[in-house]
């Protein structure tokens, strides 16, 4: 499989989940736009890391959380790139609360982000994809996209929502040779779950390590993470051929927590 020539957009991906899939689509040749957070140090490191894989980076600061942004974000990458080949809609945000009090400002906000803003980038993405008659849409979801968990209903009601979502546009593109599908992910150790591991400890004033295993033990059987080297592979092959008629479909990776 080759992916030299075509140009992937990943959003969220300065660091975690999001950079790992930058890296093996890079690996196979894609010129990838990052966008993320960081200081400039920060995004100069990751251009470079993924540089060493012998293509082209482009960078966005553009924030999900504002349409304007994601909008320009695509424009941002076809006027360097000259087309958005692959779209990886995988920028995130967590807010943990019951529902009588979770705050509407930060419920607005995981709704944007984590759902509204693929819909934006996708409607924004597929034009070109259709005028070049290639693209890969993979959008990254969740365990969480499949089944729920008490305090996270900003987050589950986004990615059941994005899950559905992909298969309309799967549907809408069944007859072109645009694929979109979903990834969802069980506990990965980023930035975002080790915040929860942090916050676990805290609160039960344990060991790190000790909740980090207990973090797991409740919810992914393997009792390991899944890594963004492991989504990234599974990224790469929805770009490859042998993925050409896999359209609408959704992929755990998360040792066993939905097969329960």
């Amino acid at each position: 499989m080759s992916l030299k020539g075509r140009t992937a957009l990943v959003t969220g991906s300065t660091s975690g989940i999001g950079l790992g899939i930058a890296k093996a689509l890079a690996a196979q040749g894609a010129n990838i736009m990052l966008n993320g957070f960081g200081d400039g140090e920060t995004i100069a490191k990751v251009r470079r890391e993924v540089e060493t894989l012998g293509v082209k980076t482009g960078y966005s600061a553009a924030d999900m959380s504002k349409p304007a942004d994601v909008e320009a974000l695509v424009a941002a990458t076809v006027k360097e790139f000259g087309a958005v080949d692959i779209l990886v809609n995988n920028a995130g945000i967590q807010h943990v609360a019951n529902v009588d009090e979770f705050p509407l400002d930060a419920w607005d906000r995981v709704i944007q982000i984590n759902l509204t803003s693929c819909f934006q980038s996708m409607r924004a993405a597929l034009p070109h994809m259709k005028k070049r008659g290639w693209g890969r849409i993979i959008n990254i979801a969740s365990a969480h996209g499949i089944v729920a968990s008490a305090g996270k209903s900003a987050y589950v009601a986004a990615k059941h929502g994005l899950v559905g979502l992909t298969k309309v546009v799967a549907l809408e593109t069944a007859t072109l040779p645009i694929t979109a599908n979903t990834i969802c992910p069980g506990w990965v150790l980023t930035p975002l779950v080790q915040k929860q591991i942090d916050a676990l400890a805290e609160r039960k004033g344990i060991s790190g390590a000790a909740a980090k295993d207990e973090l797991l033990s409740e919810k992914q059987p393997s009792k390991e993470f899944a890594t963004p080297e492991q989504i990234g592979g599974l990224a790469a092959f929805l770009c490859s051929p042998a993925a050409d008629q896999i359209r609408g479909s959704n992929f755990s990776i998360d040792g066993g927590w939905t097969a329960q």
